[in-house]
């Protein structure tokens, strides 16, 4: 029998559309690996409230009517045989669900996006670059499609992910995403494409044919990398492919997900570039903004006791590099 790679999901949610289609992630997430499930609704105290009577009315108006809504989230679990908790709290939102997440243990935070372009708001707006910096486990971010977006949950149907894309150049943490994409795959019966994005390089008109031969090379040794590592996801028993792709990683990565029509993008959250102060990695923001399914950002994946891994914590610098040692 599969070890369940979670076994408790937290769910945020604001109660707009978009959280609604996370919703029905995380009751399919937490129905097929039998985990709890509990939902969070953070209230924003007003910014700048114009009397202390004011601003204390204003925030009792909104905990009624989000405790009214969340008992509207319950019940309709409760008819679709699930079974959750539910809590409303005051505050900060991206503090409290990262404070939930630790608290509970959760292995998995589940939040909304509004529509195809993706604009992050609200509840999950700054908020979600937040969790996914901050946050204690990996967050699956859930566009909310239009075409879906406003039916009640039982004309939605469930979720179905059978192609994960799993986009990663090497570094350590990215590898943790392609262990836990391998893991979330054999859980749910999906295939797996290992995805490599060579970026452009600029050349001086008098660069000579070495360095051309050398990117060539490059490209190659990459390839062989991506091999190796599809030998052992196949050897584990999953059906794995391979894509090495040039340009933008962002573009590249996204472009990928439409062509092969992935129902999930998994990828780390840290890689070689780096994260400023105020951004938790370009390429996982540039694609969490734009994608139009689900991506799901891995930050120091929690593995069931016991675990063996299929793919290496880590690689050599050269290997890293992309030279032969």
């Amino acid at each position: 029998m599969t070890k369940a790679l979670m076994t408790r999901i937290l769910l945020a949610t604001d109660f707009s559309d978009g959280a609604a289609c996370a919703q029905d992630y995380a009751v399919s997430l937490a129905s097929h690996w039998e985990a709890t499930l509990e939902i969070l609704h953070v209230i924003e105290a007003p910014h700048r409230p114009s009397t202390e009577t004011e601003s204390f009315v204003a925030v009792m108006q909104a905990r009624a009517e989000a405790a009214r809504q969340l008992e509207q989230v319950r019940d309709d679990l409760a008819r679709r045989d699930v079974s959750a908790k539910v809590r409303l709290v005051l505050g900060n939102p991206a503090e409290h669900i990262s404070l939930a997440a630790k608290s509970q243990g959760a292995e998995l935070v589940v939040l909304g996006v509004r529509g195809r372009t993706n604009v992050l708001y609200g509840l999950i707006g700054s908020t979600a670059e937040r969790v996914v910096t901050e946050g204690p486990c990996p967050v699956l971010a859930v566009p909310g499609l239009h075409e879906e977006a406003g039916k009640p949950s039982a004309a939605r149907g469930a979720p179905s992910i059978r192609h994960i894309l799993a986009p990663l150049d090497f570094s350590s943490p990215s590898l943790d995403a392609v262990e836990y994409a391998i893991q979330l795959a054999n859980g749910l019966g999906a295939t797996v494409t290992l995805m490599h994005v060579l970026e452009p390089v600029c050349y001086d008109l008098d660069c000579g044919l070495g360095v051309v031969e050398q990117e060539a090379g490059k490209r190659d040794h990459w390839n062989r990398q991506l091999a190796e590592l599809q030998t052992l996801v196949t050897s584990f028993g999953l059906a794995a492919d391979v894509e090495i792709s040039g340009g933008i990683a962002s573009d590249a990565i996204l472009a990928s997900a439409l062509r092969s029509r992935s129902d999930l993008i998994v990828m780390g959250t840290h890689g070689r570039r780096g994260v400023s102060a105020e951004r938790f990695g370009s390429v996982a923001e540039a694609v969490l903004r734009r994608a139009t399914c689900p991506v799901l950002t891995v930050k120091t994946p929690k593995f069931a006791a016991g675990h063996r891994r299929i793919v290496p914590q880590a690689m050599s610098e050269a290997d890293i590099k992309g030279v032969e040692p």
